[in-house]
């Protein structure tokens, strides 16, 4: 290469490096205004948290000063960020992510696919949903299967548990208090979204549910002299009443298993009971 060539490339480097580590700044700076618009925060708030000047973090804020990973890290903690979260933050800073993120289906998580299936095949003949963090049901015990038949056939059909409830056209008369249930629902998805920073997938499920409770508004009276609101579905022998206990597994690091949401659904009466005990023998 000859000598004047090489001031060129360089000069073309630089330019390609700065424009690198500007776009890393900036995306890493709209990522922190966002979490902390988000956590309801002032920049003193927040510099006061990660013991720093409101100075430092308004030049994080603006791309002008980048932080080092600890500071990132820091930030990470005083916003309370999901593990997800963390590692989109620390990922926009230009560092390696501290959370592992598993593929449900890989082999370094048979141990735990083999305990959720354990507890599905114990919960029976009871119910038992297994969903993500958006609801999405990625497996299911036969009862369970059984009863979301009803809701979409015997086909292949939605599998977003929310996505169901508002807009199969079965809805309605299969889940017989579908009003308490939306009700329930949607103040659930109001706090996870709000922990999960405004999501844009569960703000949709949750603008979705709201337009449903339009159409379907609880019983007022009903539900203030119920401690605890029960799924009700048609059976075909009368009404089955269920209570919902939903199970997450916070002991582990990993976003995948920090995600999942393991719905466990009892009989909350004799009737329900028995027709259970029925199906399954």
């Amino acid at each position: 290469m000859d000598s004047a060539a090489s001031p060129r490339l360089s000069a073309a480097m630089a330019i390609d490096d700065a424009g690198t580590d500007q776009h890393e700044r900036g995306a890493f700076a709209d990522t922190l205004r966002e979490w902390r618009r988000v956590r309801g925060m002032s920049q003193l708030d927040l510099a006061l948290a990660i013991d720093a000047s409101a100075r430092h973090l308004s030049f994080m804020e603006t791309g002008r000063a980048r932080p080092s990973r600890d500071m990132a890290e820091r930030l990470c903690e005083a916003l309370m960020l999901p593990r997800a979260a963390r590692n989109a933050m620390l990922t926009a800073a230009g560092f390696a992510p501290l959370y592992p993120a598993t593929p449900l289906e890989d082999e370094a998580l048979g141990p735990f696919r083999a305990a959720l299936q354990e507890m599905m095949e114990r919960h029976a003949p009871n119910p038992a949903l297994l969903c993500d963090r958006r609801w999405t049901i990625l497996d299911a015990n036969t009862t369970a299967r059984t009863l979301l038949s009803t809701l979409h056939g015997e086909g292949a059909g939605e599998m977003n548990m929310i996505r169901m409830l508002t807009q199969s056209p079965r809805a309605p008369e299969v889940v017989l208090n579908l009003g308490e249930v939306l009700e329930e629902m949607a103040g659930r998805i109001r706090l996870e979204a709000l922990e999960a920073g405004q999501d844009p997938e569960l703000l949709r499920l949750l603008d979705l549910l709201e337009t449903a409770q339009d159409a379907h508004p609880p019983p007022r009276a009903a539900a203030a002299r119920r401690p605890l609101v029960p799924l009700i579905v048609r059976g075909p022998a009368g009404p089955l009443k269920f209570l919902s206990a939903i199970a997450q597994f916070g002991t582990s690091e990993d976003v995948t298993i920090r995600d999942i949401r393991l719905e466990l659904l009892f009989p909350a009466d004799s009737a329900t009971r028995a027709a259970m005990a029925a199906f399954s023998s």
